[in-house]
């Protein structure tokens, strides 16, 4: 069984409600088309805000604007704002008068009996009442964008902390790779004499560290936060502002007092007597003007809160794009710390490379330097057999031994296959 749902909508443009029967299952964008016939504001330009501060979302059935839990007629009053204009050109023209309240405002003086006072007595009542009534629907309007201004503002809010905290990290990021830089540079620097160099890996390292200046200017969202800052202040004024709170205090009393002058006219005998209306006639003016200067600081105050509305939705794509280029700043920064590690690590492993060649080298000159003197030595020492390498100049100490081998020439031949093995493995490790 479907229960009829009427949908009460306040054109906060016009101040002038409009309502609709919701058919079933009708969608919101279903809704919205039958709205802008009746405003003339595009579904596109349509905000729809439930008492909330909540924007009814076109993915749900129209049926969200109902809300359960009745309190009286306007419990499914949705608030329309037109996101084409940020200035509201409020007060508008009072509701209009019936024609017997009109009778006597037009001559407040004019002489009526009692008991047709008393029937334009209670018009007059009910149209001092739906006067607040009207400034109270307003009202619950600009507190609806105010709670929506505040949404926006919680999620700017998340956004520039997320933009200052990744800020930060890349600033720290970019601090530690210059200074590695730097200090890889001065070692590198230090070994070139005796170590090893690489032209094209020094013009590799020196282009980093201008890139990561570069990268550093993703770091300034300085004037980006001046904004943010800027904004939030305002908001919180408008926060604080008299007109952010209920105005309605002068109505309501004009309306009480409308009340009690028709109850003292009830209390007169239906007799014959005659009466004016100067005391009621006087309470419906000062309520006009009332809500005439209420309405004229209500819009003025709303005006401004959807000025801070817009603001914010046009710092959000600034954000997203701040922090795309901190990210993208950051993987940069990254990348280039590790492809100098890696070559870091490519120049130790040539070191070690070039150790262990140099090591074997040595090792075997010494092992071979060693290995004939054995058997010479003991034939020399067990039958007096006249060393080879006699005739020979020696020195006294074991230089004659290393003098022999490098003359060696297979000797030399191995030493040089390994040195040019080493020096091929340098330069294509330095050229990757």
């Amino acid at each position: 069984v479907f229960f009829l749902q009427i949908v009460h909508i306040l054109n906060m443009t016009s101040a002038k409600i409009v309502s609709f029967l919701l058919h079933p299952e009708e969608s919101l964008h279903s809704l919205q088309i039958r709205i802008e016939s009746e405003t003339g504001i595009s579904t596109g330009n349509q905000e729809l805000l439930l008492e909330t501060g909540i924007c009814l979302d076109p993915r749900k059935p129209a049926s969200q604007c109902v809300i359960d839990g009745v309190r009286g007629w306007d419990s499914y009053m949705v608030y329309l704002f037109d996101k084409s204009k940020t200035v509201y050109d409020g007060p508008f023209a009072s509701r209009s008068l019936s024609d017997c309240v009109n009778y006597i405002v037009q001559d407040s003086k004019i002489q009526l009996p009692i008991p047709q006072l008393r029937k334009v007595w209670a018009e007059a009542v009910h149209y001092v009442i739906g006067l607040k009534e009207d400034y109270s629907r307003l009202f619950q309007g600009q507190r609806a964008a105010m709670l929506s201004l505040l949404r926006y503002n919680a999620n700017l809010i998340k956004m520039k902390n997320n933009m200052v905290s990744a800020s930060q990290q890349l600033k720290a990021k970019l601090e530690f790779f210059h200074q590695s830089i730097r200090l890889d540079l001065e070692k590198y620097s230090d070994q070139m004499a005796y170590g090893i160099s690489s032209e094209k890996m020094l013009k590799a390292w020196k282009e980093m560290e201008e890139k990561a200046s570069q990268c550093a200017q993703a770091e300034d969202i300085g004037y980006l936060d001046e904004q943010i800052m800027a904004l939030h202040t305002e908001i919180v004024e408008l926060q604080k502002s008299p007109y952010a709170r209920r105005q309605g205090e002068v109505m309501e009393s004009l309306e009480q007092r409308a009340i009690d002058l028709y109850k003292q006219l009830k209390t007169r005998p239906p007799d014959h007597a005659y009466s004016d209306s100067t005391d009621m006639v006087k309470i419906i003016v000062q309520t006009v003007q009332s809500q005439d200067r209420v309405l004229k600081e209500l819009f003025g105050h709303l005006s401004k809160l959807l000025g801070c509305k817009q603001k914010i939705i046009d710092l959000l794509p600034q954000i997203e794009v701040a922090l795309n280029d901190i990210k993208e700043a950051d993987n940069s920064v990254m990348q280039m710390q590790g492809k100098r590690q890696r070559e870091i690590w490519h120049l130790l492993k040539i070191a070690c490379t070039q150790s262990s060649s140099r090591s074997l080298v040595n090792s075997s000159l010494e092992g071979t330097a060693s290995t004939p003197t054995a058997p010479w030595l003991s034939q020399s020492s067990s039958g007096n057999i006249p060393h080879p390498l006699s005739s020979m100049a020696t020195p006294e100490d074991g230089e004659s031994f290393v003098h022999v081998i490098e003359e060696n020439l297979n000797y030399l031949e191995l030493f040089s296959s390994i040195l040019e093995e080493v020096r091929q493995e340098q330069n294509s490790m330095m050229v990757s």
